[in-house]
């Protein structure tokens, strides 16, 4: 499927372009984004810039757009309809979702927003909620804007770097910097996800997050490790031979 797609995307600038559109719009849809691996579809299409089948700034400008429209659509009918998706018993299979998403809301909204957009469950909640809500729209709108503004890039950055990575010269060393590439990039998603959730417990009342295997003083260590492991493995990559030849082939699909 990916073949045929990446075939297709060859032969037409504006397929490719469409599916990012539509892409970046069911993804940010009021609850069709549930449904729907967004995540791996927009990392796919970055592979595709990356590998140097889609342009760069097209794919953005076109993703922005995507999502303005499907937040603002999301947002629409969130303020047209809030008294029967109430009572809609597909919404309500996300009760605790929701609950928790419209009372972020309610306390900090313009950051609920901006962030809701980079987490995959909230992604096609929050626009809609906030309709339900009443948000006025110049409030939304000041949060909304900056997320639909850096969110494509964000999804594309995954697939960006794998494409990109499997164009570099087949050599001596290849191999080794390609997988040293995914560990460095599977070890700072961890970390950034290890300080996100120390961060969350800092912040929460004590009690109020459930701490299952991770409470507060196992994070405390863990994630401060693995920052510091993050750290090692970047270090590691900016000294490999190869660094300054991938460098070359990320500047050449970006800026041309």
């Amino acid at each position: 499927m990916y073949a045929f797609v990446e075939q297709l995307i060859a032969h037409s600038l504006t397929f490719a372009l469409v599916i990012v559109l539509m892409v970046a719009f069911f993804e940010s849809l009021a609850l069709v984004g549930l449904l729907l691996p967004g995540t791996v579809f927009m990392a796919a299409l970055g592979a595709l810039i990356g590998s140097g089948n889609l342009p760069f700034w097209w794919a953005w400008g076109v993703g922005i757009i995507g999502c303005l429209a499907g937040d603002w659509v999301s947002f629409w009918i969130g303020w047209r309809f809030k008294r029967p998706l109430r009572n809609w018993s597909f919404l309500k299979k996300y009760k605790t979702l929701v609950d928790k998403t419209e009372m972020a809301l309610h306390r900090h909204s313009t950051v609920t927003i901006l962030i809701g957009r980079f987490v995959g469950p909230t992604r096609p909640l929050v626009p809609m909620l906030a309709g339900m809500l009443g948000l006025p729209v110049s409030r939304f709108a000041r949060a909304n804007i900056p997320g639909c503004l850096f969110w494509p890039p964000v999804y594309f950055l995954p697939g960006i770097l794998a494409g990109a990575a499997i164009d570099i010269p087949t050599g001596e060393n290849t191999g080794h910097f390609q997988w040293l590439l995914l560990v460095a990039a599977v070890v700072t998603w961890l970390a950034l996800w290890l300080n996100w959730r120390l961060w969350r417990s800092e912040r929460k009342p004590s009690g109020e997050i459930p701490e299952g295997r991770l409470p507060r003083e196992r994070l405390m260590w863990l994630a401060p490790l693995a920052s510091v492991c993050c750290l090692a493995l970047v270090f590691l990559l900016v000294r490999h031979p190869l660094m300054p030849v991938y460098a070359r082939i990320l500047h050449q699909v970006i800026f041309g």
